[in-house]
Order: structure tokens, then C-alpha cells, then sequence
């Protein structure tokens, strides 16, 4: 008899305050220019302010001009070589092979996604960059000397949700906008969002929340354990205002309450299309 094709399911995670700590230009990129951190957010809202902008092309832009003020090149390896700093969650070194082996066992075929307003050329250097089936973050175009001249890519809260629909309909680029509007029946689409998980860390992420469960999905929230005291209405108000189905610390151990929630919702998937194994 011939073995049933693996059915496709898709985590996605905002990456910053989810599967790394704080923001990833923090760890090593603010330090080599000798800016502090707090400052240089403060610099972008007040520029995004005064010139009425979008926030995440302002952090782009200033981070161009920091750099040049500086007189240090910013080239696609320089770039790369900060992700290598980036400190991870507990847990998330090991997740994704644990996590892989719990589908497979189950008909499920895992696939990971990133989508942030971070920079794409620092999460490429991180340990688990190779972990993803694709990473739909913001990026720079870099001109013939190697050094990012201009932003190639944006992506912002609402921008976000373009890039769910895309792994909904299998498009693994951002420049086809032509396939993106395109209109596909529902059930001829790789990935439906019933079988959509997004994990985040609120913010910028609340209108992906939302969609992913109103379309059928599931949103998780998480929070770093060390810092939430300092924010936890921010938590509760996710729930409160119907965003997310689960809140649960950013601890990707085995036998976490993230670990245990995830793998429930996995098990109920595997239910719905049919596995009758011992869950």
C-alpha cells in the first residue's frame, strides 16, 4: 500500500522577543558603533514622528547613517556576522529537530517560517537560520562596492499578514505581487491556515495574531520570563481582547508549557486529517 503523503503545517515566528532576546541590532551591531540602545530607538520614533514615517524604514535608514558617521562599512557579511551574537531562548537550540520528530511521527510534515521587521542579513547568521523552510524579513539592497545602500524590503505590523498569505499560497519570494492577489480556491492552497501556527511576542504582531485565528489558525503569545514583571497587562490584554489562543513564557524546553501547548495543538492537526495514533 502506498504510504500517505505527510500533510504540511507551518509555524511561524516573529523573531525577536520569540525566539531571541531583546533586538537583534542590540547584541553587537549598536555596540561596534558605540551607540546605546535606548537611544537609537528614541532617535527612530522621534524621526518616524517628524517625518510622518514608517518606523521600520526609519530604523533602516538610521542605521545607514549611524554607520557611515562612524566610517564602518556595512556589507551583507558584516551583517551576518552579528546574527552570530545573537543569545536564543532556552530550548530553541534543540526545538526544531524535537518539534520535526513529533510531526513526523503524526502524518505532519513541520515546516518553520520567520517573518520580522528584523534584519534578514542578521538573522542569516544565527545558528538556527538553516532551521527555516524561508525567512520574509526586512532587507537592504547592496551596491556594486558590497556596502547596503538602500532598503530592499520593509516589513512592518501590518505588512506582516502580506507575508502569512504567502506561505499560505506557497510563494516563497516578496516580489511577486501578481500571484499574491491572485485568486486560489481555498483548498488548492499548500498550507491552510487551519494548519497555520504563528508565535510572537505582541507588538507588531497582533494583526498577524488575529488573522492566523480568526482564519482558522492558532496564535500563541510569548514573553520573556526575565523581564515580565515589567509588562504583564500587555500579556493579559492579548487574551482580553481575543488576539491570541495561548500566552506562554518564551522556554522552548522539552516538557515546557509552550513545548506541551504546541504539541497538543500539532496532535489535534494530526486528528483532524485523519491519525489515530496513541495521543
Amino acid at each position: 500500500m502506498t504510504a500517505k503523503k505527510p500533510w504540511r503545517v507551518a509555524i511561524v515566528y516573529d523573531f525577536d522577543g520569540t525566539l531571541a532576546r531583546g533586538n537583534m541590532q542590540e547584541h553587537s551591531f549598536l555596540p561596534e558603533l558605540g551607540v546605546n540602545s535606548k537611544t537609537f530607538w528614541n532617535d527612530v520614533k522621534a524621526a518616524a514622528r517628524k517625518n510622518d514615517a514608517d518606523e521600520v524604514l526609519v530604523y533602516m535608514w538610521h542605521m545607514l547613517e549611524l554607520a557611515k558617521e562612524q566610517g564602518i562599512r556595512i556589507t551583507k557579511k558584516a551583517l551576518t556576522n552579528h546574527g552570530k551574537e545573537i543569545p536564543l531562548f532556552d530550548g530553541v537550540d534543540d526545538w526544531f529537530r524535537r518539534i520535526d520528530k513529533f510531526g513526523t511521527e503524526r502524518t505532519l510534515s513541520i515546516e518553520h517560517y520567520v517573518v520580522s521587521s528584523g534584519n534578514h542579513e542578521i538573522i542569516a547568521g544565527s545558528k538556527i537560520f538553516r532551521r527555516f523552510k524561508n525567512v520574509y524579513a526586512s532587507r537592504f539592497i547592496f551596491g556594486k562596492a558590497g556596502e547596503a545602500v538602500w532598503p530592499a524590503v520593509a516589513i512592518n505590523y501590518t505588512t506582516k499578514t502580506q507575508f502569512l498569505f504567502r506561505i499560505n499560497k506557497g510563494i516563497e519570494n516578496s516580489w511577486d505581487n501578481e500571484q499574491i492577489n491572485r485568486w486560489v480556491p481555498m483548498n488548492e492552497r499548500p498550507i491552510p491556515f487551519s494548519r497555520m501556527i504563528f508565535i510572537g511576542d505582541g507588538g507588531t504582531d497582533i494583526p498577524s495574531m488575529k488573522m492566523v485565528r480568526f482564519q482558522g489558525g492558532h496564535s500563541i503569545a510569548v514573553f520573556d520570563p526575565e523581564s515580565f514583571q515589567q509588562s504583564p497587562k500587555k500579556v493579559y490584554r492579548l487574551i482580553a481582547e481575543d488576539r491570541v489562543h495561548f500566552v506562554a513564557p518564551a522556554d522552548y524546553s522539552d516538557g515546557s508549557q509552550l513545548d506541551v501547548t504546541i504539541k497538543g495543538i500539532l496532535a489535534r492537526m494530526a486528528r483532524d486529517v485523519g491519525y489515530r495514533g496513541p495521543d
